[in-house]
């Protein structure tokens, strides 16, 4: 994943945040939306860019692009930079490949105890059931 490419390829909007803050808030836009054109870009290595398609297919609007927001605090500056961190972080999560589940096999003689356990119990069970 090249970073200096995806500073180029995002685009950001700044427009007012929503919440507490008085006029503050109607007045300065502080809230930062990041919007990255996945489908095409050229930030990523083909095998990472298919992984993270799959993983954020959810996340994605129908043209392909992912879009993240950020009105944490009432600084434009400091929202851009943490919305740029939560896309990275976003992103080299997505771009692990995932781990292959390996199927766990019962031992025979595991299998064989639970149900001599099952055996026992219904019989303990049974001879409570005393009929004259």
């Amino acid at each position: 994943m090249d970073v200096d490419q995806l500073h180029r390829e995002v685009t950001y909007t700044a427009t007012t945040s929503s919440g507490a803050g008085g006029q503050h808030v109607n007045k300065v836009a502080t809230r930062v939306q990041l919007e990255l054109d996945i489908l095409n870009s050229s930030a990523f290595a083909k095998a990472e860019h298919q992984r993270i398609l799959t993983a954020l297919e959810n996340r994605l609007t129908k043209d392909g692009r992912l879009q993240l927001s950020s009105q944490d605090t009432r600084s434009q500056a400091t929202n851009k930079e943490r919305v740029f961190k939560k896309l990275l972080k976003l992103l080299t999560a997505a771009r692990k490949p995932k781990k292959v589940r390996k199927k766990r096999v019962v031992p025979a003689h595991i299998k064989r105890k639970r149900l001599n356990e099952k055996k026992k119990h219904s019989e303990k069970k049974a001879n409570r059931n005393f009929k004259y």
